[in-house]
């Protein structure tokens, strides 16, 4: 890699990447504030435009629509105009949407403003996990995708505390307007500071000769057709390995996501009483990502290979989120959040793995589009998640504290089974030979 560039500045930014890394963080923060509105005030709403559990499945579903397909169209695109300007395009696309959703009204106009909202989130994955392979090495590249996404929790716990005090001040119509105003604050670092640290004014040069190292570590093995088509990419197992690793989990946090607080009321818990089990969930999901990407790294620099230090959190994962089964035998708020907070902290490690897995994987021009079709199978599978709640919870509305059972039993099973596919598919193969993928 060239060293060349706009390095004219004499001012170098220590630990340049790290700083990067924290706005991805801070861009994922932000994207799940807009996103968890919606199901913050699903409860008031639902009660307000009279929904049923249907009703609201459809309307998060329209999002998961949205950006299942988004996901792969932006993975694409952000491989071929880069990360600077598709994220700025993304950020700047769902703040409008998030603010503008004031303007719904009903069933279809939410789902409507959902779906747009689900197009202009979906390339934040994406272009993190480009980013991260662009300006970190493979031993950092666990802990900064956990930085990155460990915004997802955050964002998730701090959203109960900015947006019901809004709701209860001011209506829901500000508690959608006034966080998604923090896109477009976002959009004024983003501009400023990132550029690819071949060309960035501010990187000191050992930091840049130290990425263009590991870089040229692999490079010299890239294949020459280095943007292979969707489908070239669908014939490896490992691409099937990456998707799967996101189909089978991704569901299981977007139920906490978008459904807990529903949850909670099933089983017969007031959700102001029940503030607590809202966000610890998602606290013990942040600290989870940070020990799936800080022990994999870890593990790495005391010498394990590269796909065995992975596919260690990805077990611990898998065994982990089993503990959701449980909490049908309980109404008790205590121990719910206690088995929730278990279980969102080994899907969390499992999910920094899945995030981490095409930098892993693939070379850098089909990083983003390998990420975005994983993306593509999580929100597809989501999508029949969602639609099976909504249906299987009506279904079983009269048993009162018992209707989700079915569904608790599912979400812990599930990713167990995706653990078994990934160990299975993501291994060195014949593909890895002929350099179409790396070796892990």
């Amino acid at each position: 890699m060239a060293t060349t560039g706009k390095l004219t500045s004499t001012h170098s930014i220590p630990a340049l990447r790290w700083w990067i890394c924290g706005l991805l963080f801070a861009s994922t923060v932000i994207n799940y504030i807009d996103r968890q509105t919606l199901s913050l005030l699903a409860p008031y709403l639902k009660s307000q435009y009279r929904w049923t559990n249907s009703d609201y499945a459809n309307i998060v579903i329209a999002f998961r629509v949205a950006y299942s397909i988004g996901q792969t169209v932006f993975g694409r695109l952000l491989d071929r105009i880069g990360t600077r300007r598709g994220l700025t395009l993304s950020v700047a696309w769902y703040s409008l949407v998030s603010i503008s959703t004031a303007l719904a009204r009903g069933v279809v106009g939410f789902a409507g403003f959902r779906f747009l909202l689900g197009a202009g989130e979906s390339a934040n994955w994406p272009a993190a996990t480009k980013v991260v392979a662009e300006w970190f090495p493979k031993s950092e590249r666990g802990l900064a995708t956990a930085l990155f996404d460990s915004g997802s929790s955050i964002g998730g716990a701090v959203a109960p505390f900015l947006i019901l005090p809004i709701y209860f001040r001011w209506g829901w119509r500000p508690a959608f307007m006034i966080p998604g105003a923090l896109g477009f604050l976002w959009l004024i670092a983003w501009r400023w500071l990132y550029y690819p640290p071949e060309v960035h004014p501010h990187i000191g040069r050992r930091e840049l000769e130290e990425i263009a190292a590991d870089k040229s570590d692999s490079s010299t093995l890239a294949p020459r057709n280095s943007c292979p088509r969707w489908r070239d990419l669908l014939r490896l197992p490992q691409t099937w390995g990456v998707i799967i690793a996101k189909t089978f989990t991704d569901p299981v946090w977007f139920f906490v996501t978008d459904w807990f607080p529903i949850y909670l009321i099933a089983k017969g818990i007031e959700l102001r009483s029940g503030l607590i089990a809202v966000w610890i969930p998602f606290l013990a999901a942040d600290l989870g990502n940070f020990f799936g990407g800080g022990m994999s790294g870890y593990l790495i620099k005391r010498g394990w290979p590269l796909g065995r230090a992975r596919k260690a959190l990805v077990i611990f994962g898998g065994f982990g989120v089993t503990l959701l089964i449980p909490t049908i035998l309980t109404t008790d708020l205590y121990l719910i959040t206690s088995l929730f907070a278990l279980a969102t902290f080994a899907y969390a490690a499992f999910s920094t793995i899945a995030n981490v897995l095409p930098s892993d994987l693939y070379y850098s021009a089909s990083v983003a589009s390998v990420s975005g079709l994983s993306g593509t199978g999580a929100g597809l599978g989501t999508i029949i998640a969602f639609k099976l709640i909504g249906y299987l919870s009506d279904v079983r509305q009269a048993k009162t504290t018992h209707a989700f059972d079915p569904i608790m039993i599912a979400a812990g099973l599930i990713p167990f089974l995706g653990m078994v596919l990934v160990l299975l598919l993501i291994r060195n193969t014949r593909a890895t030979d002929q350099r179409l993928v790396r070796r892990i």
